[in-house]
Order: C-alpha cells, then structure tokens, then sequence
C-alpha cells in the first residue's frame, strides 16, 4: 500500500442532537494521512463531541464515518483498570510493533519456501508488503527505544513500572495515556487537549512526536503555542456564515484569515439589511412618490384621468417588483453574524501612591513556597511562571491573604484584592449566573456594567443555574464579576484555562490596560511569550530561579 493510498478518516455530514440543541449539524470532515487538523471554537461548539463520533465512542444522528482499522482516541482516563500496572499499560502499547516484526517473521520463513510465479507466493508477497509498510509506519523496529524515550521525554521516567494506575495522581495517568499513544504510531490519532498536563519541555517533546507521524492527526485544543506548532489545517467550529470553515496552516495563519472572514459577514449582513429595509421602504412608501402630488392645471383636466390612471400603474408595478425583490432577499438573507464573546474589561482600580500595594520578605510556606524579596508596585504586570508544583498557585493565595506564611507580607491598609482560583465554586448554585453576579458587584455596578456586556458568558448562558454551566463557564463567571468590580490588586491563576483562542488573545489585550495592579500565574506558552511586563520564574523546589523585567 503507497503512501496515497493510505487510509483517512472521512466523516461525511455529521449530526448530533442533545435534547433541542443541534451540537453537529452538517460536519464534513477528510483527514489525510500527514494532515494534522485543529478543532477550535468556543466551548460548546462540539469539538469533543466530534472526536468521540469520529472515534466511534458516540454514535451520530445522521452522517457517516470511515475510519482506518488502526485509530488511537485519547481518552480523559486510560481503558485500564485501577489496578493495572504502569508495565501493562506499555505492554499494550507494543504490542502491535511486536506482532507486525512477528509477522513479517512468519510470512519471510514462508515466502523463502514458496515456489515463486504462484498464486500462493504472490500472496505472500502481497501480505508481506502490507505487513513491511504498517511496520515502517510504526516505525516498529525502535518501538522498545521509542518507548524509553517518550516516557522520558513526558516526564514519566522515574515512575516504577510495577506503580499500578491507582497511584498515580491524574497528571500522571493523562501523560501515560498520551505516552501510550506516541509509542503506539497508529494509523488515526485524535487528541482531545493532550497538553493539558505538560510542562514545557514535555509539550515540545510531544509537538515533535506528532510532527513526524505519517497518518492523520485530529487534535482539539485551546493550547495556541500547540497549534502554531503542530497542525496543517485547522477547522474553526465557531458559527460561520457558511457553516465551519476550514483553513490552511497553522493558529498564526488562521488568525489573519478569520478577522478577514468575519469583516466580510459583517459587511455583507449589513448591505442586506441595508438592502431589505430600502426594499421595505419602497414597498410601502416609495412607490407612492411617483405621483406628482398636485391638483390638475386648467389645460391638462380632460386628459387627467388618463394620466393618473397610468401613475397608479407605475405605481403599482414598482411596488408588486418591490415587494417580490424583499420577498427572496428575505428568504435568503445571510443569518446575522454572532456577536463574538468580547473581554471588554473596565479599568482596574487605581491605588494612590508611589509605595507597593504588597510587600513579601523571607516568606515561606512549608514543603511548598521560599520566596526571599517581592514588591508588587500599583501599576505592575507581573507573570509567575515555573512548571507544576513550583507554588505558583500557593503564591496567588499568600498575596491574596486566603494562605498564611512565615516572614512577612505587608498589604496596603484597606487594599482591594480579587483573586481567580482554578477551582471555581459558588455557594448558590440554584441560582442562575445573571443573580450572582449582580448579588456579588452590586445592583448599581451591575446595572453599569452588566454581565452580558462583558463578553465572557454566552446570551443564552446568562439565565441558566450556575450548576448547568461548565467548568469554564463558570471560570469565566468568576472573572467577570472580578473585573466588572475592579479591585486594586487583580491576581488571575491561569485565567485562559477554558477559554477559546480566540477569546486568550483577547484577554491579554484586555489585561494591557488600566492603572491597577495585576499578579498572573500561567502555564501558556503563548501568553508567556509575548508578556509585556515582569517575570518571576519559579523553580520545583519553590525557589524564584530569575526575574525579568
């Protein structure tokens, strides 16, 4: 079998109804071998949903799937049981390198006795040539190399392989199914946020990993850094005037392509509506102008009759062609674009003074956190970077006041400080997110800057209880009650877990502005980059290792 020929993944119009809600309504989709396609879009536009359907873990209402008899699905836990072994897990994983090397064993032996120009040597030859190619897919003679090399590249070198599943914590068992994966080569690989436990180097190390895999690769992601990285193509689920598009290249690419896409609906929505309510007007009213509006002259009142009658003619017919151009310009007028989710923050509370709003010396917090010397002046952006378990998230909190330390931590007498956990939990979960919000700012505030306003809740998300929302909307609800409130001190733990990319840029924008004093900690390699201010990088240990400024 020739690279060409191959197998893809092709979906063919997918639908997916859950309760009214139409989440897949019409999706095509052909993944060629070497193609790494992108999903993105807003929460709820049915990425995952489509990777379980493509999968074959859900079943679609309407469409069809072909897909290659060797698909891998990385799943959110591992098909295994508690009790399995790291061992086995690996085991698993080699097992289809192992059987083609066994195979190509067995059909040699067997080719090298069969007589050749017959039937039967030519199918050996056949499956011999089948079995060769699947086995340089797998790249099957370094399967065992490959194996050491992934779980070192994914940080799970220094786990004993007898460690069975249920102790390794849930980072660990993400990057072992992942590992599983990279190890394995299938035919179809489709990822579902595989970077969501990786540091750093381990994200590089498995972009290079799916940059050399000859088949299909479909990957849904928030992860902005991943997607430049990896992908050929991206399909952008966001609503379309055409339904979701499909681009060439990688996030960079898109983004250019997709404010240029939605200039255009813009545009040619508003020409239609330009359009329909002329139409209108001419139906109604326009028409009626032709007439001249005045009383008959001495000379002209024997032929008046006549003239009127052929006025009202006109009159009528410019109306009847009025009326008819409004009738198929309604029937198709292109449907009004969304308004995207718009991160339209006020300005951040100033505080007065030249002094820092927060001083830390000789702080430490037990097994966790050593930090020697911050200041946090009233204007300053400060990024904490530094990978898993380095207390990022523990320093959120000392600053904030919820965690105590030893050493000092100086706040300003009366400071204002909002702080954005990773967990996001609300008292009230009866109520719909509108009430809490407005509970928690005030009626005043929020009647001046009302949730919907914000950009970070869908309409149709404002009303719903907040136990019906997800993880990320919630998050989201939570950040908009910090900064529709601003306080003097903001400090955000991993503020664009669980937004789009699209709504990531448009946070860090967002975050550029107002004189108040903001205390990031973030993992995004994509935010990180292109940060603007200070940078303070923890190491493992919980020791600063450098600041930037």
């Amino acid at each position: 079998m020739s690279h060409g020929q191959r197998p893809a993944l092709i979906a063919h119009d997918l639908v997916r109804v859950r309760g009214t809600r139409r989440v897949l309504d019409g999706i095509s989709l052909t993944a060629a071998p070497g193609h790494r396609i992108g999903l993105i879009g807003e929460n709820g536009t049915g990425k995952t949903t489509l990777l379980r359907i493509l999968a074959g873990v859900e079943e679609p209402d309407g469409g069809t799937v072909t897909r290659p008899p060797d698909l891998g699905f990385l799943h959110q836990e591992l098909p295994f049981t508690p009790t399995a072994t790291v061992a086995a897990v690996l085991e698993d994983a080699l097992l289809e390198a192992r059987r083609d090397l066994a195979d190509l064993d067995r059909l040699g032996t067997a080719l090298a006795s069969a007589t050749e120009d017959t039937e039967e040597h030519a199918r050996l030859l056949a499956a011999y040539g089948e079995t060769l190619e699947r086995a340089q897919d797998r790249d099957a003679w370094d399967a065992d190399r490959r194996a050491l090399t992934v779980l070192a590249g994914l940080g799970l070198d220094r786990i004993p392989h007898y460690r069975t599943l249920a102790t390794l914590s849930g980072g660990q068992r993400g990057r072992l199914a992942l590992a599983a994966l990279l190890i394995r080569r299938p035919a179809a690989l489709l990822l579902d946020e595989p970077t969501n436990h990786l540091d750093d180097a381990a994200a590089a190390f498995c972009e290079e990993q799916l940059r050399t895999m000859p088949g299909a690769v479909v990957v849904a992601t928030h992860d902005r850094a991943f997607l430049d990285a990896v992908c050929t193509d991206l399909v952008d689920l966001d609503p379309a005037v055409d339904g979701p598009v499909r681009f060439g290249g990688n996030y960079t690419a898109y983004l250019s392509t997709k404010r240029a896409e939605a200039d255009r609906w813009r545009r040619r929505y508003d020409e239609e509506q330009q359009q329909l309510a002329e139409l209108r007007l001419a139906a109604a009213v326009t028409g009626h102008q032709v007439a001249h509006g005045r009383a008959p002259r001495d000379s002209e009142k024997m032929g008046y009759g006549h003239t009127a009658g052929r006025v009202q003619n006109q009159i009528s017919r410019r109306v009847r062609d009025a009326t008819r151009r409004l009738e198929t310009l309604e029937r198709h007028q292109v449907a009004a674009p969304p308004e995207p989710l718009r991160f339209h923050a006020p300005l951040l509370a100033s505080a007065a003074g030249d002094e820092p709003v927060v001083t830390v010396r000789r702080m430490v917090v037990p097994g966790r956190l050593r930090l020697d010397r911050l200041d946090v002046a009233a204007t300053d952006r400060l990024l904490v970077s530094g990978p898993n378990g380095a207390g990022k998230s523990t320093l959120l909190a000392v600053l904030a006041g919820r965690l105590a330390a030893d050493g000092t931590v100086r706040r300003r007498p009366g400071l204002r400080v909002g702080l954005l956990t990773q967990d996001t939990s609300f008292e009230e979960p009866r109520r719909t997110a509108r009430e809490i919000f407005a509970s928690t700012v005030g009626p005043a505030r929020a009647e001046a800057v009302p949730l919907s306003s914000l950009g970070l809740l869908a309409t149709a998300d404002l009303d719903r209880p907040v136990s019906a929302l997800s993880v990320g909307q919630r998050r989201r609800l939570a950040l908009a009650m910090l900064v529709a409130d601003p306080p003097e001190l903001l400090l955000l733990d991993e503020p664009t877990n669980h937004l789009s990319p699209q709504l990531c840029d448009e946070l860090e924008e967002a975050l550029g502005s107002g004189p108040g004093a903001i205390v990031l900690a973030s993992h995004d390699r994509r935010l990180r980059s292109r940060w603007r201010g200070r940078e303070i990088t923890l190491a493992a240990s919980g020791v600063p290792g450098r600041s930037v400024t």
